[in-house]
């Protein structure tokens, strides 16, 4: 049955029921079913903050298409982890590398920032795509609690969340036990990175996401929405 006929006869209503099955799953056979389902229409998007989602996709299928977007914000810490992690891994990666734009628009208008820079570059990246996986978590802000496991997109790809159970110390717990690669930001108070204009360090016991677009209203840029 070819990729796409697979899709289409995914209903809504049955990748709730698939979300709700793999509330008992691990992560990696989340992971192993997304690969046996799309693979190759599918890809994985990295923050870089770790490389968690990577290291268990990549033991499931070495070639699978790891997305990355530089929005030229980043912190450098960031990038030289990008490289740390291709190498360590040998990656499929896909840099999406943002067109010249206003150097103050995250600063005069931070939601236009994001869409224009983030979101339209994601939208770029999953062209031709039936499905993207992503290392958001529950347990990282009141706004991701009720994330599904697998549920549609905005664009109406499938998106999975293999790590959406996964606690703090689920995530410190793997890191040690497989060595995975880790922003040294983590060990300076920046649990969630993202563009250092928009990211400040956070309190221990702090939300981990508090410390983005602080003194604003705005909670997500937009990429998992």
């Amino acid at each position: 049955m070819a990729i796409v006929e697979q899709v289409e006869q995914l209903s809504d209503a049955e990748l709730a029921e698939l979300s709700q099955r793999f509330e008992r799953e691990s992560a990696g056979a989340i992971v192993q079913w997304a690969v046996d389902t799309f693979h190759p229409h599918l890809c994985l998007t990295a923050s870089m903050t770790d490389a968690v989602l990577i290291d268990l996709a990549v033991n499931v299928e070495p070639s699978i298409e790891v997305v990355f977007i530089d929005t030229g914000y980043h912190f450098p810490e960031t990038l030289e982890t990008m490289e740390a992690v291709r190498r360590r891994y040998g990656l499929n990666l896909r840099l999406m590398t943002v067109p010249p734009h206003d150097e103050e628009l995250w600063k005069v208008d931070p939601e236009n920032c994001c869409s224009a820079i983030k979101v339209g570059q994601l939208d770029r990246a999953l062209f031709g795509k039936e499905a993207w996986m992503s290392g958001l978590r529950r347990d990282e802000a009141p706004t991701r609690a009720a994330a599904p496991i697998v549920a549609r997109d905005l664009r109406g790809l499938v998106k999975i969340n293999p790590i959406a159970t996964w606690t703090d110390l689920d995530i410190k717990g793997y890191i040690k036990d497989h060595d995975v690669p880790v922003n040294p930001l983590v060990d300076q108070g920046y649990p969630s990175i993202g563009c250092w204009p928009c990211t400040k360090p956070v309190a221990e016991g702090e939300d981990p996401r508090s410390g983005r677009w602080v003194n604003s209203d705005k909670t997500e840029c937009g990429l998992h929405l």
